[in-house]
């Protein structure tokens, strides 16, 4: 390889054999948030469907859970148990979001060479996914994550509380841990089924990392190299929960030409107790589903699509499809917790 010095340099300039790389190769800055972030698709199951609307059965609870079985009479017979059950609705609706690429701007990073992650075909694939990420989130927050929607719901107090009342987890006076174990008591003996997930808003989180009556469980599991934490393991272990998330997605709340406006999509000061299957199943309750239907027939519910613009416009575009239903499929199986800080 020769050595490159003023001289040489001057030279191939002047050849035009020389072409800078005007834009950095190992860095950029871009907003993309972290796909543990979003919990649309972790806190309830995703249920493929094969139409766009249509029926799904549900069981009698009471029937099941009742004890049928008695004593056979002599040369007769017991008489038939009752297995009841209904049909609910789902429907499937697409959304879509498209952004466009200009063929004869995007040349001037070819001839730059930019780093591959300035390729605009990649950055607005990728811009797509977090759109329809955010779009996702949204919809998990209207039908699930916010007050009005769960029939069993408890709100937080600053001191005394009574009923469906709890102090808020920002009280040292309050305990979350046998609160929990309360509600979870409460749903197992009307559902036969303890609750697995608990999703926490941001401020909530951060209130139970930092309770006594939590740090208090923890404080003895950590060295000097190793100080003891508090995680969504960590809560795990002592809730005795399977899963817990931290609903940390964000949002611009502004209009575009509007100086943002970033805000949790979760309510921060909310948190959902609930049961739910990790995959859809005929014979398993699960307090919420997310419906999705392959519109295109690829074999994706959230594809995205490239294609070009019309003659004369030297214009790509990339859009992005999603068809979902997020729905409320056994109101007993959940709580929800409002005002917790």
């Amino acid at each position: 390889m020769n050595k490159i010095n003023a001289k040489t340099l001057e030279a191939e300039i002047r050849k035009g054999s020389f072409q800078p790389n005007m834009v950095l190769s190992n860095m950029g800055l871009a907003y993309f948030q972290d796909d543990k972030n979003f919990a649309a698709r972790s806190m309830f199951p995703i249920c493929p469907v094969q139409l766009s609307t249509s029926y799904y059965y549900k069981f009698g609870k009471g029937d099941l859970m009742r004890d049928n079985v008695k004593p056979k009479p002599q040369y007769g017979k017991v008489a038939p148990a009752i297995f009841s059950n209904d049909t609910d609705s789902y429907r499937c609706i697409v959304d879509q979001v498209i952004i466009g690429i200009d063929e004869i701007d995007s040349l001037n990073y070819q001839r730059q060479r930019a780093p591959w992650f300035a390729d605009p075909r990649r950055a607005k694939v990728r811009f797509v996914a977090e759109q329809m990420k955010i779009h996702m989130e949204h919809q998990f927050a209207k039908k699930f994550f916010q007050s009005g929607v769960w029939s069993e719901e408890w709100t937080g107090q600053d001191s005394s509380a009574s009923g469906k009342q709890f102090i808020k987890f920002t009280s040292d006076n309050s305990d979350p841990v046998a609160l929990i174990d309360q509600l979870c008591d409460q749903v197992e003996r009307s559902t036969g089924r303890r609750p697995n997930r608990l999703g926490l808003g941001a401020d909530t989180f951060t209130a139970l990392k930092n309770h006594p009556a939590i740090l208090e469980r923890v404080k003895y599991s950590g060295g000097t190299a190793n100080p003891a934490t508090v995680n969504e393991r960590v809560l795990e272990t002592v809730f005795g929960i399977e899963r817990v998330r931290r609903l940390s997605a964000v949002y611009n709340a502004a209009g575009y030409g509007q100086e943002d406006s970033i805000e949790y999509i979760c309510d921060e000061n909310a948190a959902l107790l609930c049961y739910a299957t990790d995959t859809p199943a005929i014979d398993e309750p699960s307090a919420g589903y997310t419906f999705t239907w392959d519109m295109l027939n690829n074999g994706q519910f959230m594809p995205i699509v490239q294609y070009p613009g019309e003659g004369g416009t030297h214009t790509e575009f990339i859009e992005g499809l999603m068809a979902t239903d997020m729905q409320k499929t056994a109101d007993d199986l959940a709580v929800f917790l409002k005002d917790c800080t």
